[in-house]
């Protein structure tokens, strides 16, 4: 079916307002797929609907927390009942707390594992609940190569990228179980170049930057667009991503000693932090943010390793996994 003749897709997106989440939907947009945006800073959903508006797609604006079961149920609810069914979720939407383990509070630490990971769990539960029903729709999970090797500075983040992976695995298994044909896909993403490195809370000495090979995140839409449309377990996005996995997966205890020798320094910029700058854990910041972070003379418009790893064969998909990994291990070296 041609782009012209296939039917409008109803997408939901959390985390729209800003980098990746907006990223995507405008991917979606492009496609002229319904598109509610769901995030807590109105500014910034307000930009977004333009956008994806402009690019042929129609918006719905939700201004939703969701950490918050009640809004994101509610959310739901006004999806279908102005857009339609839902055909793909996405859970996109996290809170960045950039600090040593002992200086983030209980509260600080509650609250973005409750947006990080609970809001993802009240996004399932609401999306899931009206695709079994109907016995169709996609549920894609946007993890990280962190969710599989965690990294100083960044517990919160790591512990939360981690507990999605055992949630999914559950669901997964549910949904076999029970005959189902909806399908979850988690895409584990690279360092990318939004804005959470300025919004998020951070208690350093200097800003934070992303740990270097840093890509843009219309890499990673175009990488959940073509995952809703296929029946992937996972998406691994750039070769920092797959070497990341798999070093971890056979070298743990190394990469726990290089990571203390180079895990604060690599993400810190030379600039001086500003301690007194606002930041988005519990309230969002005005304005509209944009899509990209401070980091676009830095950040790859593209990856070699994607196209490989979404059209490959089972031979193209060793030789890239293995080269993938090589780089990744001579670069820790």
């Amino acid at each position: 079916m041609t782009p012209e003749h296939r039917q409008p897709k109803v997408v939901v997106v959390t985390g729209a307002s800003a980098g990746l989440g907006r990223a995507i939907a405008h991917a979606f947009g492009d496609r002229g797929d319904r598109v509610a945006l769901l995030a807590r800073n109105r500014d910034g959903l307000e930009a977004a609907a333009d956008e994806v508006r402009a690019r042929g797609g129609q918006p719905l604006v939700l201004e939703v927390d969701v950490a918050d079961d009640g809004q994101v149920e509610a959310a739901a609810e006004r999806v279908e009942r102005e857009l339609g069914p839902i055909d793909v979720w996405v859970n996109n939407a996290m809170a960045a707390v950039f600090a040593p383990f002992l200086e983030v509070s209980p509260e600080e630490y509650r609250r973005g594992v409750e947006v990080t990971f609970l809001g993802s769990v009240n996004g399932a539960r609401a999306a899931l609940r009206r695709m079994t029903e109907r016995d169709r729709g996609h549920l894609i999970q946007i993890g990280s190569s962190l969710a599989f090797r965690g990294i100083p500075l960044q517990s919160v983040y790591c512990a939360s990228k981690h507990a999605l992976n055992g949630l999914y695995d559950s669901l997964r298994a549910e949904l076999l179980h029970d005959g189902s044909r909806v399908q979850i896909t988690s895409v584990h993403m690279p360092a990318m170049n939004t804005p959470q490195f300025r919004l998020g809370l951070a208690k350093m000495p200097r800003k934070p930057q992303p740990v270097p090979p840093i890509y843009q995140p219309e890499v990673a839409a175009w990488a959940v667009v073509w995952a809703s449309e296929h029946r992937r377990r996972e998406v691994w996005v750039g070769a920092s991503t797959v070497g990341t996995i798999l070093g971890s997966r056979v070298a743990g205890g190394l990469l726990d000693h290089y990571l203390g020798r180079t895990g604060y320094s690599s993400q810190q910029t030379d600039e001086p932090a500003d301690p007194d700058a606002p930041n988005y854990l519990f309230s969002p910041v005005p304005g509209d943010h944009g899509t990209h972070g401070p980091f676009d003379d830095r950040a790859h418009g593209r990856s070699v390793q994607l196209p490989l790893s979404l059209h490959r064969s089972a031979l193209a998909a060793g030789v890239g996994l293995l080269g993938a990994a090589a780089v990744g291990l001579v670069r820790r070296r």
